[in-house]
């Protein structure tokens, strides 16, 4: 029904991936990996979406990067059409994690299975992405997770995830203790990483309203 009103697989696929990852960039054959979608189509597509205002792009070390346009007039609707599988966050409303690959068990929880597994590693209070995922490099990293994590498990997880991202993953963990004390003494690289770019992939801290 959702492809009959908006005209193309192929674009109600961007659509699902662009508002699953609002502050995410991708480059065209990152997106055609993720969508599984031939890359003359998903070219013609972006530029559909571009013409609209739906998405918009700029370029970064030779590649054309496209994301969300979260100023375009009917970014809240179709958030709600597009990004309604996400994870949300009961406390604020915010979709905090993406769609892509969600299994029939993991939708009824509205937990995405990358999340699913991410929380596998321990008591993960705060998860975030940044970096090379958003395209603002201000903090150093691509990922940040608060909380008490197996070691073993969280390097599991990372390799797996370069695997599926085809990249290096730059990540760091820290205990609660230390993240909340190092936001006390204003350290520099957790004002950095929070005042970031960042897509939210876990946030259990401002539910409880630390």
């Amino acid at each position: 029904m959702i492809e009959q009103l908006f005209g193309s697989k192929t674009r109600v696929k961007l659509l699902r991936l662009f508002y699953s990852n609002p502050n995410r960039s991708f480059y065209v054959r990152e997106i055609t990996r993720k969508i599984d979608e031939q890359i003359n189509s998903v070219r013609r597509e972006l530029g559909n979406l571009l013409s609209i205002g739906i998405i918009k792009s700029d370029g970064t070390n030779n590649r054309l990067y496209y994301e969300v346009d979260q100023s375009y007039e009917f970014f809240n609707p179709l958030q709600t059409i597009f990004g309604s599988d996400e994870m949300v966050d009961d406390s604020t409303g915010k979709a905090t994690a993406p769609v892509a690959g969600v299994t029939v068990a993991a939708k009824k929880a509205k937990v995405d299975p990358e999340v699913a597994e991410l929380l596998g590693v321990g008591n993960i209070e705060l998860a975030l992405y940044t970096g090379q995922f958003t395209r603002d490099e201000a903090s150093g990293i691509d990922m940040l997770v608060v909380g008490d994590v197996n070691a073993t498990k969280m390097q599991k997880f990372v390799s797996s995830l370069e695997d599926k991202e085809k990249k290096e993953i730059r990540y760091v963990v820290m205990t609660p203790k230390e993240f909340e004390y190092r936001k006390e003494v204003k350290d520099r690289f957790i004002t950095s990483v929070m005042a970031s770019k960042q897509q939210i992939i876990v946030d259990k801290r401002s539910k409880e309203g630390k």
